[in-house]
């Protein structure tokens, strides 16, 4: 099968042999796959939990049909169905996924395209919102990172649970710009130093309950001074850096709940339970079309370098997609 795999030349489509499920897997014709940021530091050589290295197959997200199934799945997994699946080397022809991350598609009218988009980002962020961050309606939440992929679907899913005030910070005024298509109420500029006192002004003084906080680095001081006492903040990614200041003292006067989440060192079961839970509570919407990401660009599988360069250069609003 072709495949797109880190070499020490770049990543390159080559021929590979084809994946075999275990007896808990799920093996899937690949239709079409979604990039995500992770990809790139796999791209690169790094190491992303499990997975990196020469010869690794990319892609953490895909859908297609499935081909064949271990011995151990349940019965209501069967070959022919379309399916959208987390797991990895979705860069490819066939890729493997345990039964636990596969979800059936909700109709025949949702297109390969548009369900590649989904699972990491309802994963994550119905994780993220609902579960570490305990949204309750009627609570207010920024979205740090909110012109990802992840974080429009955070936004969305906030809305569709009740929040009283949906906020969305991004350095990039052109996606600010749409925001409001996702739910969002606010849009935040936190290339502007003085971002926190905007999202104190827009809660009347009080701050957001729950921060869901993408970037990290620069931005941690901020969302401590920007997030209610008692607030929750749950980190999940650290694209603005893994490193930065951070005030202890208004994190305890604040008495905050600072979560950090992966799904990097999370076991099969944990998973599975996630991708449970999110469907239990969204899969409703999910199959009315409430909850859906743009796609930015659509290229080939044998373009999977142009792919990631793409995002690489971040110049994208919504999804990039590869169809395979």
């Amino acid at each position: 099968m072709k495949a797109a795999i880190v070499t020490e030349q770049g990543v390159q489509v080559r021929d590979v042999p084809e994946p075999q499920p275990g007896p808990q897997e799920v093996l899937v014709r690949v239709r079409a796959a979604g990039l995500n940021r992770a990809d790139l530091g796999v791209a690169a050589g790094h190491a992303h939990g499990r997975i990196g290295g020469p010869g690794t197959i990319l892609g953490l997200e895909f859908a297609g049909e499935v081909a064949a199934v271990g011995s151990e799945v349940p019965d209501t997994i069967r070959p022919g169905q379309r399916v959208m699946a987390s797991g990895a080397g979705g860069y490819a022809e066939y890729a493997v996924a345990d039964w636990g991350r596969v979800c059936p598609l909700p109709d025949a009218n949702m297109g390969w395209v548009q369900a590649a988009t989904l699972p990491i980002a309802l994963q994550t962020m119905h994780d993220a919102v609902a579960t570490n961050g305990a949204l309750k309606a009627g609570e207010s939440i920024l979205i740090q990172g909110a012109s990802s992929g992840v974080g429009l679907m955070g936004m969305q899913i906030a809305k569709l649970m009740g929040a009283r005030q949906v906020l969305g910070g991004s350095r990039n005024p052109a996606a600010r710009s749409r925001f409001a298509e996702f739910g969002c109420d606010l849009a935040v500029d936190t290339a502007d130093p003085a971002w926190p006192e905007r999202v104190l002004e827009a809660t009347d003084g009080r701050g957001v309950e729950v921060i869901v906080d993408q970037v990290s680095g620069g931005v941690a001081n901020g969302n401590l001074r920007a997030c209610a006492i008692l607030g929750r903040i749950v980190n999940v990614g650290r694209l603005g850096g893994s490193r930065g200041e951070f005030d202890f003292d208004l994190h305890a006067l604040r008495r905050i709940r600072y979560i950090g989440v992966t799904f990097r060192t999370r076991s099969v079961e944990e998973v599975r339970e996630i991708n449970r839970r999110m469907r239990a509570d969204l899969w409703g919407a999910v199959e009315a079309g409430k909850l859906r990401l743009p796609v930015d660009r659509v290229f080939p599988l044998a373009e999977a370098a142009e792919a990631l360069a793409h995002m690489r250069a971040n110049t994208h609003f919504g999804k990039i997609v590869l169809e395979c």
